[in-house]
């Protein structure tokens, strides 16, 4: 199996005895997961296996007890470059995954813990998750939502604090390619196996997570596909996993009104950001704010406030080395594409900077008045700054 060094502490017959209970039961299985508590990973395995096992367990198991083959899972999950990480391990977020004993514990439906994750990708799971954010959204985001997803997860990583999502279209796109682009952890938790992507679209996004020291988790056996029902019990992973939950835009009816909820069922801190009155695609994110079920961000700080573990104070990055350090990554891309001697216009500046030319007219106002550009007669010119001593 792939491991991280040092990382492991979990036997090869108990992590045998997980990869056939992830199998053997669709998640969340409350029964199963109480049972395994009681018997223990490799008498719990066993017991189902045979029927020897209470009527609970045995109405979760039932269909899949007999063809189940955990030594395939691990075998597949392994040519995948996927490791099986279980509450065994070191690695294994047992703080941020309590939140969703306590909540079962308290009557609180379908959160039940997971009895293990499969994860690709070198990120350790429990660092990740111990200072973490979700973001989550719309698939069919609007560019307003894409561009606040990608703008706070790029905030967040910068200060190194991992962002996790689904991988879906839309604003959890944009948060994964945020937090790559500030070289920070991001962590996506998928609704089917790691070594399958959804949306195919995705297969780069995947890759680059993997690679750039992030991860992709699921609680899915390998070659499981998506499923609609799927999408919404990995929520509560996202969910449990996270410190807090922001959404940035969603419906009244949606996964990620969903995941806001199942946050606030866990005891966890829930944000919502606020988007134009009529737009439908913000209803959601309104209607968790009148409902008192989120607290309002619309920037960084703000989020990094509310969560309040790692407060603004705590996780703001050093003082600025550049006066741009503060620039948000549009407004600096704008800024590299002016020249401090030849005036260049809104249509040159977008092209060299690949920012649409609406949204370059509604920077370059907000760069004057900071003292980052000037317009004259030939155009809009660089105001070159030094950094304050």
């Amino acid at each position: 199996m792939t491991a991280l060094p040092d990382q492991t502490s979990a036997t090869e017959v108990e992590r045998l005895a997980r990869a056939y209970l992830l199998r053997v039961a669709e998640p969340p299985a409350p029964a199963l997961l109480a049972f395994v508590g009681e018997q223990g990973p490799i008498d719990a395995a066993e017991r189902v296996r045979t029927g020897d096992c209470p009527e609970p367990v045995r109405k979760e198991t039932a269909a899949r007890r007999v063809s189940v083959i955990a030594e395939r899972d691990l075998e597949l999950a392994d040519k995948a470059g996927a490791r099986l990480v279980t509450p065994e391990d070191h690695e294994w977020p047992a703080w941020p995954l309590l939140s969703l004993a306590v909540a079962t514990g308290r009557g609180v439906p379908n959160v039940a813990a997971p009895l293990g994750l499969w994860v690709r990708g070198s990120a350790n799971l429990a660092e990740a998750a111990d200072r973490a954010v979700a973001i989550v959204g719309a698939r069919l985001a609007t560019d307003y939502g894409r561009e606040n997803s990608l703008e706070l997860a790029y905030a967040l990583a910068a200060r190194q604090i991992p962002v996790f999502s689904g991988a879906a279209m839309g604003i959890d796109a944009a948060a994964h390619r945020g937090a790559l682009g500030a070289e920070g952890v991001t962590v996506a938790v998928l609704g089917c196996a790691v070594d399958f992507v959804y949306p195919a679209g995705h297969v780069e996004l995947m890759k680059r997570i993997v690679d750039h020291g992030g991860a992709v988790v699921s609680e899915y056996a390998p070659g499981t596909p998506p499923a609609r029902h799927r999408f919404l019990v990995r929520n509560r992973l996202i969910a449990g996993l996270t410190d807090g939950t922001v959404v940035v835009e969603a419906g009244v009816r949606s996964g990620a009104r969903n995941t806001a909820t199942t946050a606030g069922a866990l005891g966890k801190v829930v944000m919502a950001v606020p988007g134009p009155v009529h737009s439908v695609s913000s209803a959601g994110c309104h209607a968790l704010i009148r409902d008192c079920q989120a607290t309002l961000v619309t920037t960084v700080d703000e989020v990094m406030e509310t969560v309040g573990r790692f407060g603004a104070e705590e996780a703001k990055p050093d003082a600025p080395r550049r006066p741009t350090d503060n620039l948000a990554p549009e407004a600096l891309r704008v800024y590299e594409a002016l020249e401090p001697r030849a005036g260049r216009s809104p249509e040159q500046i977008a092209e060299g900077a690949g920012v649409p030319v609406t949204r370059v007219r509604a920077l370059l106002p907000e760069l004057e008045i900071d003292g980052f550009a000037v317009r004259g007669d030939s155009g809009w010119r660089r105001i070159i700054r030094t950094a304050a001593r």
